[in-house]
């Protein structure tokens, strides 16, 4: 999305885009897709363009004329650096025994260049995109606004299909894993040897909760935890891959997980990361509404399971926004 003068342009279809776009007022909406059933499907937009967007951006662009006030601009700037800085503090925080958003941030630094990245829905799709910095020719995909649970894994092996000698890495819940990961690595263990890059990596981040929902119905509900439907039990997921003649590691103390990824991207086989995380860090992202924040406080007074974890945590990774650096 872009914003010139009081023009403002959209590529696709996206829906993250699509939905501040009212925020804008007067600016007039423009939008290219190539595909032209999605032009205006979630938003009316006043000028359609359908075409490949780069083609389309060389030819729009010196029909625009250029304003010289940056300070739109510079906000946007200003509130990404501020952004990566929360992330980079809520990682940081501690957690009873590994803070999940750690295990996503020593990621992303150490990601290769031509890494193709998937992401089950959870609360692992919020650890993606919250604290992976995609680059270049990197890729990634997730369900998105589907919520499909269960496509973390087989989005990864349907890359290395495609892309055989390209790393691929898959940020996956436990839930999602039991349902159907653990037999998509059957898959993975029969045909890896014909990849050229063998590395196929699934991160499970264990916290023994449905954890989304968990949090889903605490913030929505202002529903407790319900352990009967929420729990799940505790898996070898590390050590089920090695039962294949694949590599697996547990990884249950802060101070092993840059070693572990490390570890996996440097396999000369699939590995699968069984990440013991905090089930009470949320994954509600910065921002939260003051309804949110209301009811999952309705959900302490009803006797949450978990409720001193969770206030615990809830407070130390919302206090990372209202510390000093950079504009908020």
């Amino acid at each position: 999305m872009m914003r010139d003068c009081d023009t403002l342009l959209v590529i696709g279809s996206s829906f993250p885009y699509t939905q501040f776009l009212p925020e804008f007022g007067q600016a007039r909406a423009v939008q290219i897709d190539i595909d032209p059933h999605m032009v205006g499907l979630r938003y009316p937009f006043e000028v359609n363009l359908v075409g490949d967007a780069a083609r389309t951006l060389r030819r729009l662009l010196p029909l625009l004329e250029q304003t010289e006030d940056r300070a739109w601009q510079k906000t946007i700037e200003d509130n990404v650096a501020r952004w990566w800085q929360v992330m980079e503090r809520r990682a940081a925080v501690e957690a009873d025994p590994v803070n999940p958003e750690y295990v996503t941030h020593a990621l992303s630094g150490l990601l290769p260049d031509d890494v193709i990245l998937s992401s089950d829905s959870g609360s692992a799709a919020n650890w993606y995109a919250q604290h992976l910095r995609l680059r270049g020719a990197m890729r990634g995909s997730l369900s998105g606004t589907l919520a499909t649970m269960g496509p973390g894994v087989p989005y990864a092996i349907g890359a290395k299909f495609a892309h055989g000698d390209r790393p691929a890495i898959a940020l996956v819940g436990e839930g999602a894993m039991q349902m159907n990961g653990m037999a998509e690595l059957v898959t993975v263990a029969k045909y890896w040897r014909d990849w050229a890059d063998p590395r196929l990596i699934i991160a499970v981040f264990n916290n023994r909760d449905l954890n989304q929902v968990t949090w889903e119905m605490r913030a929505t509900e202002g529903a407790p935890q319900f352990l009967p439907s929420q729990s799940i039990p505790d898996v070898g997921y590390a050590d089920f891959a090695r039962s294949l003649g694949l590599a697996g590691m547990r990884i249950d103390k802060p101070d092993g997980v840059t070693g572990a990824w490390e570890a996996a991207l440097a396999a000369d086989r699939p590995c699968v990361l069984d990440c013991v995380t905090d089930p009470a860090v949320p994954p509600i992202p910065p921002g939260a509404t003051l309804d949110q924040i209301a009811a999952a406080a309705a959900s302490v007074l009803k006797g949450d399971s978990d409720r001193a974890a969770m206030i615990r945590q809830g407070f130390r990774a919302k206090v990372q926004e209202f510390l000093p650096g950079g504009h908020r």
